[in-house]
Order: C-alpha cells, then structure tokens, then sequence
C-alpha cells in the first residue's frame, strides 16, 4: 500500500509539477478557440443538411412526403 504524504509535501509536489507545464500564449489559446467554434459550426451545418437529406429519402421511400 502507498504511503501517505504530507499535505506540504504534497502542495510543494503540485507547485513543482505546475512550473513544468509549458502555458499556451493568448494567441495560441484564441486561434485553438476560434477553431473549434469553426468546426463545431461546421459539423452542425453537415448533421443539419445529412439530416435533411435522410429526413427527405425516408419520407419519399415510405411515401409519407407531400
């Protein structure tokens, strides 16, 4: 079993580990953003018109459309 660490210990620990990570810059973090809003707005206009289309093929097959 592992054995316990002290709190300061292992406050010292996060804080050492912390200074190891390399922070994206403000630029990085906005263009990282704006490319995942691009391509959630692109994945929402695909399923909108994969949708349409299944919704009309379904429709027409089963003769339900007007």
């Amino acid at each position: 079993m592992a054995e316990r660490t002290n709190p300061i210990t292992f406050l010292q620990q996060v804080r050492a580990e912390t200074a190891k990570v390399v922070w994206p810059s403000r630029r990085e973090t906005l263009i990282s953003t704006v490319m995942v809003l691009a391509m959630a707005v692109a994945a929402s206009i695909f399923f909108l018109l994969a949708d349409t289309l299944f919704s009309f093929v379904v429709s027409f097959v089963l003769g339900t459309g007007t």
